[in-house]
Formats: C-alpha cells, sequence, structure tokens
C-alpha cells in the first residue's frame, strides 16, 4: 500500500490555508488620493456637502455608532451623545451642533409640517456651536488654525440665521407686538434685543433677509467680514418708497448682523438652558464685540441692504420720466443716507447727472463702502433731484436740503460730520457741484445782463426780481470736491437736433414756466424773432455752451477753502487733448484751472463707473485723510 499522495495532498491543504489566513489578515490597503478631494475630505460637512463631516463620523465610530442610524434620527444620536464616555468636550459639542443642524435641515421637512420644531433644532444646533466655541475650556484664539472651529462657526452662523428668518417670516408676530420682545417655541423662550441704532428709533423690520440668499446683477463685488454672527438684511416699512416726506431717509433696508446668545455663565448652563437672546447689531457701527469673555470679530456684509435698495427702487425708469417731468415725477431734491448718521464719520455727497439717478453711483459707491479704512471714516449721502429743472433752480434746492438735512442731526453745526465734507458729481451733477463750492455774489446778474445789453431801467428790474435766484454762496463745511465728466462750459450735443427735440417734451411746473416768462420778458431781444428763446427753460438748453446762465457761472470762483479735482473721460486718445471728448462732453469744458490733480481716462461719458475713475476716487478720499486738521 502506498501513501505517496496524502502527504501531497495534506501539504497543499496547509499551504492554501495558510495563504488564505495570510491574506485574510492584510486588512490594512493604501491607494492614493486626488488632490481636488483633499478639501472635500478635510472640510465636507452637513453645510458644504450635505452630509456629516469626517470629525463627526469618526465621534460616532468611536462610540460604535452606525453613521446612517444617526443620520435618520439625528436628533436621538445627538441626545446620546450627552452621556456617553470617551469624547473630549471639544468632541461631544462640536458633533452635537452638527447632528441637531442635521435634523434641522434634513429631519423635519418634507413637508415642514412643524415650523416651530425646525426654530427648536436650529436653537438646539446653535446653543451646542455656542458652547464648544466659548465654554467648552479652550479659548476661541488657541484653536485658530483649526478646521474644526471654523466649521463649528459655520454651524452657528448659519443656524442663527435660519432660526432669526424663521422668527420673522413665520408670523408668530404676536412677539414683535409684545413690549418685551419676546417669542415662545415649543421648548425655547427668546427675547429679542435690539441694539442696532436704526430699530431703537423705528419699528422693527418686517422680516430678515439672510444676504446669502441674494445675488446680484450690476454689482461688480459683494464686500462682507468674516466673523461671528449672521449677515442679513433688515426689510422695513418706513422709507421703502423713494419720496420722503422729511426729504431725507435712511436705507429702508438696513444690513444687520443677527447674533444668538444663551442664558447661564457655565457650560453646565448652557446647556441644560431654554433661553435664547437674538441680537440685532450693526456692523457698520460694531466691527468687534466680547462673548463669554472673548473679543471676536462681528461677521458682517456690507453691499447687500444697498444692492437690494436700488433692486427695489426702480431708479431706471424713473429717471427717465423724471426728466420728462411726469406727472408723478420727483419734485423736490430726496438725500438719501447708506448708513446711520454718524456724527464722526466725514460726509460724502454724491450728485448724479441728467436724466440719471443714485443708480449712476452703483459701483462707486459700494467700494467706498467696501473699503474698510473708507467706510469707517466716511458717510455716503445720495442726493436725487428733477433733473428736468433749470441749473439754477436745481443748485438752490439741493443747498437747502443739505443744509436742513445736517441740522436735523447736527443742530449746532458742531459734530466732525459738518465740517470738512466732500462732494463729487458726474456730468450736470458735475455742474451742479461746481456751483454748490462757488460764491455768486452779483456776478451772475451783472453777466448775464452785459449779454443782453440790458439798459439802465431793464438791468434794475432784472435785478430787483431775480436776485435771490441768481445770487449764492459757497455750501458751508465743503472743503473739497471731485467734478468728473462735468460740462462746465456746456456742450454743444444740447444743441443738437435729437436734443432740442427732446427739450420740447420735457415739462416743467407751471410756477417755473410763469417766472421764466418773466426773465424770458425782461431778457428778450427787441430785435429777436422769439423773445422766449432769450432764457432756456429745461436742464437740456441749460447745458448748452451758448446758454446765458452756463456761460455766466463758468466765470464764478470756486470758494478758496475748497481742493478740487477733476475726471475726465475721452473716446479717442489719438486726437489732441484739446479735440478730445467723451462723445457728450469735451474736454475743454471739463477741464478747470487750479485742479489740485486731473485724470483723464479712456472712456465714454459713464466715466465714474470705470475702474480707473474708482481708483482715483478712493485715492482723493485718501488724500483727503491725510490732509485733515
Amino acid at each position: 500500500m502506498h501513501y505517496t499522495g496524502t502527504p501531497l495532498r495534506i501539504k497543499l491543504f496547509w499551504l492554501m490555508l495558510s495563504l488564505g489566513l495570510l491574506h485574510g489578515c492584510a486588512m490594512v490597503s493604501v491607494s492614493d488620493m486626488d488632490s481636488r478631494d483633499y478639501l472635500k475630505q478635510r472640510r465636507g460637512d452637513v453645510l458644504t456637502t450635505g452630509d456629516l463631516s469626517l470629525y463627526a463620523g469618526t465621534v460616532l465610530q468611536i462610540l460604535g455608532q452606525d453613521e446612517r442610524s444617526c443620520r435618520r434620527q439625528a436628533a436621538q444620536c445627538a441626545e446620546m451623545l450627552t452621556t456617553a464616555i470617551g469624547l473630549t468636550t471639544e468632541q461631544r459639542l462640536s458633533t452635537m451642533a452638527e447632528l441637531w443642524l442635521y435634523e434641522a435641515i434634513n429631519g423635519v421637512r418634507p413637508p415642514r409640517q412643524d415650523p416651530q420644531a425646525e426654530i427648536d433644532a436650529y436653537l438646539m444646533s446653535a446653543r451646542y456651536a455656542y458652547a464648544y466655541l466659548f465654554y467648552s475650556g479652550v479659548a476661541p484664539y488657541r484653536r485658530l488654525f483649526a478646521d474644526r472651529q471654523t466649521q463649528v462657526r459655520d454651524y452657528y452662523n448659519f443656524a442663527t440665521q435660519q432660526a432669526a428668518t424663521l422668527l420673522f417670516a413665520g408670523r408668530e408676530r404676536d412677539w414683535l407686538q409684545d413690549p418685551q420682545q419676546q417669542f415662545r417655541t415649543t421648548n425655547w423662550q427668546v427675547q429679542a434685543q435690539l441694539q442696532h441704532q436704526r430699530f431703537r428709533r423705528q419699528a422693527l423690520p418686517e422680516r430678515l433677509v439672510a444676504t446669502s440668499s441674494l445675488s446680484f446683477k450690476g454689482l461688480r463685488n459683494q464686500y462682507r467680514r468674516d466673523g461671528l454672527g449672521a449677515e442679513m438684511v433688515a426689510d422695513t416699512k418706513v422709507g421703502r418708497d423713494w419720496r420722503t416726506e422729511q426729504g431725507f431717509a435712511e436705507l429702508p433696508v438696513p444690513v444687520v448682523t443677527a447674533l444668538l446668545s444663551f442664558g447661564g455663565g457655565t457650560l453646565q448652563e448652557v446647556l441644560v438652558t431654554k433661553e435664547a437672546t437674538l441680537h440685532l447689531l450693526d456692523p457698520l457701527q460694531q466691527k468687534e464685540l466680547y462673548v463669554a469673555g472673548n473679543l471676536v470679530p462681528l461677521a458682517a456684509n456690507f453691499t447687500a441692504g444697498y444692492g437690494l435698495w436700488l433692486a427695489r427702487s426702480d431708479f431706471a425708469r424713473q429717471a427717465f420720466w423724471n426728466l420728462m417731468g411726469a406727472s408723478d415725477a420727483l419734485a423736490e431734491p430726496q438725500l438719501f443716507l447708506l448708513q446711520p448718521f454718524d456724527p464722526n464719520r466725514k460726509i460724502i455727497l454724491l450728485l448724479h447727472g441728467i436724466a440719471s439717478s443714485p443708480e449712476a453711483w452703483v459701483n462707486t459707491a459700494n467700494e467706498v463702502l467696501g473699503d474698510e479704512a473708507l467706510r469707517e471714516r466716511y458717510q455716503l449721502w445720495q442726493l436725487y433731484y428733477p433733473t428736468n429743472l433749470p441749473l439754477l433752480l436745481n443748485v438752490q434746492s439741493l443747498r437747502a436740503r443739505i443744509v436742513s438735512t445736517l441740522q436735523h442731526f447736527d443742530p449746532e453745526g458742531k459734530t466732525a460730520a459738518a465740517s470738512e465734507m466732500v462732494i463729487i458729481g458726474h456730468s450736470m451733477g458735475g455742474v451742479l457741484a461746481r456751483l454748490l463750492v462757488s460764491d455768486s455774489g452779483d456776478q451772475i446778474l451783472q453777466s448775464i445782463s452785459q449779454q443782453r445789453h440790458l439798459d439802465s431801467r431793464r438791468q434794475q428790474l432784472f435785478f430787483q426780481r431775480f436776485q435771490d435766484d441768481l445770487t449764492f454762496s459757497a455750501l458751508p463745511g465743503v472743503s473739497r470736491a471731485i467734478f468728473i465728466a462735468a460740462p462746465h462750459r456746456g456742450t454743444t450735443v444740447a444743441d443738437h437736433r435729437l436734443a432740442r427735440w427732446l427739450a420740447g417734451l420735457i415739462t416743467l411746473p407751471v410756477t417755473v414756466l410763469e417766472r421764466f416768462a418773466q426773465a424770458a420778458e425782461l431778457l428778450a431781444d427787441p430785435d429777436n424773432l422769439e423773445p422766449q428763446r432769450a432764457v432756456r427753460f429745461t436742464s437740456i438748453e441749460n447745458l448748452s455752451e451758448k446758454d446765458l446762465f452756463i456761460r455766466a457761472a463758468a466765470k464764478l470762483p470756486i470758494n478758496p477753502a475748497v481742493r478740487y479735482h477733476s475726471i475726465i473721460g475721452v473716446e479717442q486718445p489719438g486726437l489732441p487733448l484739446e479735440q478730445q471728448s467723451d462723445g457728450v462732453v469735451p474736454y475743454l469744458s471739463a477741464s478747470l484751472a487750479g485742479a489740485e490733480s486731473e485724470m483723464v481716462i479712456r472712456s465714454g461719458h459713464s466715466v465714474q463707473e470705470t475702474s480707473a475713475a474708482i481708483l482715483e476716487i478712493r485715492r482723493i478720499l485718501y488724500q483727503h485723510l491725510t490732509e485733515l486738521p
């Protein structure tokens, strides 16, 4: 009997078994990771990918919890972590904040049948994030480079944003009528604390709008500041229309930063409280604050309120009908404060041109608001005026509007804001800006009477009747001016056939027509077959280089206390400068002797919106700050 086969089979069996065991023990393998997946793996979380973060997944694995089950029952899973052992305080709090946020986003929808449950979930997420940031035993600055702290800060900001939005939008509006400004959900009590200056004086906003939900066309940049809090815009009824009773108004959609704080002074107290305070702060007035003894930057969006106001204003359509003098057109200048009045910030006055509106400054104003150094030292005032009216009427009414607004905010004229102001005007607004910083004396009266060769009797009558209209002094407090594409000496475009036809369609108030009819009668040349053309009525005619008023105004001396600059557009830089034009205004009309600086930019007439012009404006504004007394 031979046994040679058996040992061979046994040897093969043991060999295969050994190989199998060895293969089964090789549980770890390695592969290359695409560099594009680096951030996704490190920072992906409930807000960026819609799934739980790698950090939260690790915590759940430490506890032997199934991640899929936790996603289905995020609230219960979060509560389980309350008593779980083997975790650091930071692991516990940050994961609970993320799970409650997952619950708020996914657990109570669809459909959203219980908005209070959704609010409660966001409040729970914000509470645990708040505890992680400020009560975990590690100061925020010690985790400065930790990805997890950035994630948890975002959980807090987003949860605060959503809770604040839902509290206002849910028309659980009984709380807004409550003098204590309290709101109760199923499990929470929230009290509003209105630290925003705007809401101390006016009604609460109708709603809060998250700036992250807004996308703008026509704005090159959105300027914001990273920090703690939800970046929002407050929607108010007050001042929503561009017409105001007082003639001035703050923006009806101010920017707001919302914060949630939670009762208690220790970690244990914070974790059991069901009381929260919703703070509404003004990020334009406050850049940082103390939270639980930690100085932290306040998040902000500086563009959204301005953009939303312009988007709703319908200025583009109104500007044309304003020029035409339609029945609902602007009758008096309106002044808009883009920031709450600050007695310590210098005022920048912005004047748009003919057939235009505050929208002409959309990117210019936004770039100033976006520059932190300029934003902290200046406040922007935009003027909106009837561009159909003659220059002399507008210069008087604009001056009165600016003075009355200053008197409202600074009755004694002693604030820093009322001095060293800067005025910037584009096109016809540049001409008006120049007149606002000029002293006329009787120079315009004398110039017009000489141009019309008035005899002594008619000159005396002319002076008596129109001295108040044609005599003005420089606006007090202005010490710098920037004139942009301004036709100081008029333009031939105003005499083109199309311009004359358009001027003929403009409707002026009866009182203006009557007043100018008197002037036309006094100034008429006996040999002129059309005496009514002796005085040009409309703003378009007023900008003609032949116009009596603009020819006289061009010779007025600018107040010697005012330093001024010119920004001029040219369309064909190959030509000699004296032959240049921006398509509307000739270089020779826009250029002024005595200017501290003159920048010529290749551009059409809307040169104020070019990057080069905006950079020059910012340079001048910085220069102004360095030269302040």
